[in-house]
């Protein structure tokens, strides 16, 4: 073996020793890991995806008759809710959904719906949200204590769209229902938490100005996926869209 060999394995030598104490000095002192992680460069790793770099959020046309939503609403069924099928969210996905950018879902809405924000990787990491449910400004931080101040909401909750009608259809479309840029907003966590599953008889955004947007969104998820309304859910409907008759659908287009 020649002199430059030896060398060279002694270098190698002493860079595995060297790495070999970090780790141990790491497992050792598990609060020194967080520091070097919150001390890492993850844009110079990863690199880092601008806002500008992620193709935005389109919803598929769906062809409608008209696209008043006063209208769509006559054309969907009315009937009752459905729980002979027990309902777990699992059915429709066990998590987000990647988009082309390789970033998944959640964060692609967060940077949709989100004003002034910075990013690190595919992360929102701040951001300001004029939340359409309570009209108030939320500063977003990213945080293990904050981050739920900002939450998606499935505008037609899950739950909701199982029962009326989702049990009956496919996985795949179930997952679309659950990834569907339509049937998602940013919103303000707690009026998230309050929403929960209801539909618009039993809630409706403490923000007035939102309310026919809310629901001209909500009929036109249920369009889409061909589920129905109940009865009480239909007056509550066309009460809010007496107030806004000329209130267009989301994502309908005429054939």
């Amino acid at each position: 073996m020649t002199k430059r060999n030896i060398r060279r394995l002694r270098r190698l030598g002493v860079a595995l020793l060297g790495l070999a104490s970090f780790v141990c000095y790491l497992i050792l002192n598990p609060d020194s890991y967080q520091a070097v992680i919150e001390g890492a460069d993850f844009d110079a790793l990863w690199g880092s995806v601008t806002p500008e770099a992620l193709p935005e959020l389109k919803t598929e046309q769906t062809e409608a008759d008209s696209l008043l939503a006063r209208d769509v609403l006559e054309n969907l069924a009315v009937q009752e809710k459905d729980n002979s099928e027990k309902y777990y969210r699992k059915l429709f996905y066990d998590d987000w959904g990647m988009t082309a950018s390789g970033c998944n879902t959640r964060e692609a809405i967060l940077l949709r719906d989100l004003k002034d924000t910075t990013l690190k990787g595919c992360k929102v990491q701040t951001g300001i949200l004029e939340d359409p449910y309570t009209g108030k400004m939320i500063q977003f931080q990213r945080g293990q204590d904050t981050s739920s101040e900002v939450q998606i909401d499935h505008v037609v909750a899950l739950s909701n769209a199982w029962s009326t009608g989702a049990f009956a259809l496919d996985k795949d479309t179930r997952y679309a229902i659950s990834q569907d840029p339509l049937n998602l907003l940013a919103v303000d966590g707690p009026a998230n938490q309050q929403k929960s599953d209801k539909d618009a008889s039993d809630w409706l955004p403490s923000n007035e100005a939102f309310q026919c947007q809310y629901v001209a969104r909500q009929i036109s998820v249920k369009y889409k996926y061909k589920l129905w309304v109940t009865p009480r859910e239909k007056l509550k409907m066309q009460e809010v869209l007496t107030n806004c008759p000329e209130e267009t659908t989301v994502g309908l287009e005429k054939p």
